[in-house]
């Protein structure tokens, strides 16, 4: 069983190691420039408030005076909810498209296993690289902060990380189900990152105006806010909630397509 899932996760294994070290490493420098920011005789949170209010919300802004505020805007509303959207998005859109492209699924297909199974497997070889970088990472961002003589609550920060699980779970779905439609790895691959970025700048928009916030459920990261868990300890399981069932919707939609599809053609 998951002999699928676990020969793509050792392929990928390397890749998961490098940008789980890189991330880990990345988060380190920016929890050390912290304190050269608290230290500093400026109002920072006055500059942000004349920020416009798109950019406010896009990028989860609310105080970088605390070291809660700053990790939220810093590493988890840049860095983990719109890079690794957008990688996780990119690379399950070659998750398909690539062995069609290449002429290995008719391969895959001649051994004993169904379309579900090889879909549904490879889907799951993206929990390797999402549970890499949501272990080591919050270890390193709390040792980090305990180092230069902050505090950071370490069920909020636990939480940020399990609830960014199903919210890049999300970014692979719209992915995977492009990787389906489309023969062609890499336009696959452009459309998944182009599309998850365009749904995130609506959420964004779409929240600081006023009468058009609906617009923004569309979007995963309507469902994921790092900055109210860190700074608020405000959980929404139910945004959870609603990203797992798009998921297993996704993840339907692209077998439905991916079993009556003709790889030969």
């Amino acid at each position: 069983m998951l002999d699928i899932a676990r020969y793509e996760a050792e392929k990928r294994s390397k890749g998961t190691a490098a940008l789980t070290v890189g991330i880990a490493l990345l988060s380190l420098a920016f929890v050390a420039f912290f304190p050269s920011l608290d230290g500093a005789d400026v109002d920072i949170d006055a500059m942000l408030e004349a920020y416009p209010p798109a950019v406010q919300e896009a990028f989860g802004i609310a105080t970088l005076s605390t070291i809660e505020g700053f990790l939220a805007v810093e590493i988890y509303q840049f860095v983990w909810l719109l890079l690794l959207g957008l990688y996780f998005a990119y690379s399950a859109g070659g998750l398909i498209a690539s062995d069609v492209e290449r002429d290995r699924m008719d391969l895959i297909l001649s051994l004993p296993v169904s379309r579900s199974r090889v879909l549904g497997e490879k889907f799951l070889s993206l929990l390797v690289p999402i549970l890499a970088l949501n272990i080591v990472v919050p270890l390193v961002v709390f040792f980090g902060v305990l180092a230069i003589g902050q505090s950071i609550s370490p069920l909020d920060l636990a939480m940020v990380h399990l609830l960014s699980i199903p919210y890049l779970l999300a970014c692979g779905a719209i992915g995977l189900v492009l990787s389906v439609l489309l023969s062609r790895a890499d336009v696959a691959k452009r459309i998944a990152i182009a599309l998850v970025f365009v749904l995130f700048l609506i959420e964004s928009v779409s929240a600081s105006a006023e009468g058009f916030e609906w617009i923004g459920y569309a979007s995963p990261t309507y469902y994921y806010d790092p900055t109210a868990i860190l700074v608020e300890g405000s959980y929404d399981l139910t945004g959870a909630t609603v990203l797992l069932g798009a998921i297993c919707v996704l993840v339907l939609v692209g077998r439905f397509r991916f079993t009556r599809t003709d790889i030969g053609a």
